[in-house]
């Protein structure tokens, strides 16, 4: 703790200052006492608030922010933080932290609201672009100022005016732009999944699932054997995992994340040898698999489900080894889900299957498993063994045996 002095009046008239901690937008507070007496009483008075404030644990002080023209955008944003941000999901969260931290807080974020035009906000859009900052980036960073000055007009009582709403973006070049994600070939996929014999079966199993489903890596990690049904071939997806300080189950943000697909033989059997192989880890260890016990858990019992990230690290791994070039990412698999059923399933049955928020909600995920999801399943199931046969039979991997005891 810190504290300082000065003389305000004369004779001997001190104001005495000793920092209290921070308040709720971040900003310094301090507490201020007026003291009579000589230099040196006036040291000594300093001295003991000093350490009676240190005896105390620093408090988080409410802010007073008072909504009007000094208002700047960082204290739109802080409040938005404290009365809002605890409606988002984690991962929007931290990217907003990311945002405001990288782009926004010792930039634009200082300034006034009221004294922001829309002309100096497109400059700094551009500025950003020059920088070679992203379009994506850039756009999510207009929403974040835009809500934050939204917000702020409102609780002004209409007082401070938006000025990101009249903004626009600036304009990229198709060479400029980032290239879309490309969905993997099926050569591709096929050395992929031969790739992952040299892995982990949790691994092998998890991205084949992933290949065979198109679900997304945070689903996937989900997924727990109360969900499969190991005889019907039929998976439940109603829950998500996501990167916040580790890994963290959350629901789905639309009803349309939430449903039942269908996975092929091979899938299935993949699923099948794992289930034995997990409960032999599991007893070995002194646990046991129960129905909430995640699938693909790197621990005895499933417990705890993969971490996101893991699985997306595995998957660069095997993509080096099979020598699948960069711009193949884990996402891509749901891309090559979405390309490989065109021809197969109608529109609003890929949609479904692929759990897109403008899915028709016609169908209850718990209503049956409709006929055309089967034939998706045999579809992706028939082109899976194909290609992977093709793949293990000119690359010939050496493949050692793997026991549980190795995966302790």
């Amino acid at each position: 703790m810190a504290g300082s002095m000065r003389l305000v009046a004369q004779p001997d008239t001190w104001e005495l200052r000793v920092f209290i901690g921070r308040d709720s937008l971040g900003k310094i507070k301090h507490r201020y006492v007026r003291f009579r007496g000589t230099r040196r009483q006036a040291e000594r008075e300093l001295a003991r608030l000093v350490i009676d404030q240190e005896d105390k644990p620093a408090p988080l002080i409410e802010s007073e922010l008072a909504w009007n023209s000094s208002t700047t955008i960082n204290d739109a944003i802080a409040a938005w933080r404290e009365n809002g941000w605890g409606d988002l999901s984690p991962t929007t969260v931290r990217h907003y932290q990311e945002l405001w931290d990288r782009h926004i807080r010792h930039g634009i974020g200082r300034r006034a609201i009221s004294g922001v035009t829309s002309y100096e906000v497109e400059k700094y859009f551009r500025s950003l672009k020059d920088a070679e900052v992203g379009k994506t980036t850039i756009r999510h960073i207009r929403a974040l100022l835009h809500r934050a000055c939204k917000l702020a007009g409102k609780w002004s009582g209409g007082r401070l005016a938006n000025p990101i709403a009249a903004t626009e973006m600036p304009a990229w070049t198709l060479s400029e732009q980032s290239d879309r994600v490309r969905a993997p070939s099926l050569e591709e996929i096929g050395r992929l999944l031969a790739a992952t014999k040299e892995f982990d079966p949790r691994i092998g199993a998890i991205l084949r699932l992933i290949v065979a489903t198109g679900m997304r890596r945070g689903e996937a990690c989900a997924i727990r054997w109360g969900d499969c049904d190991l005889e019907t071939g039929v998976i439940q997806i109603d829950e998500s995992i996501i990167s916040n300080k580790g890994a963290t189950t959350k629901s789905p943000k639309t009803r349309a994340s939430i449903r039942r697909v269908t996975i092929d033989e091979g899938t299935l059997s993949e699923l099948r040898q794992l289930r034995v192989i997990q409960s032999q880890f599991s007893e070995e260890l002194g646990s046991a698999l129960g129905e909430e016990s995640f699938v693909f858990s790197f621990e005895p019992g499933g417990e705890h489900s993969p971490h996101p990230d893991s699985i997306t690290h595995a998957f660069i791994r095997v993509r080096k080894l099979s020598g699948v070039d960069s711009d193949i990412h884990l996402h891509s698999l749901r891309h090559f889900q979405a390309t490989a059923l065109d021809a197969v399933i109608s529109e609003k049955q890929k949609q479904s299957r692929l759990g897109w928020s403008s899915a028709v909600m016609a169908r209850h995920y718990t209503d049956a498993v409709p006929e055309e999801d089967r034939r998706a399943a045999e579809h992706i199931g028939s082109l899976l063994e194909s290609v992977v046969e093709a793949a293990a039979d000119r690359s010939q991997p050496q493949v050692g045996q793997v026991s549980v005891s190795d995966w302790a």
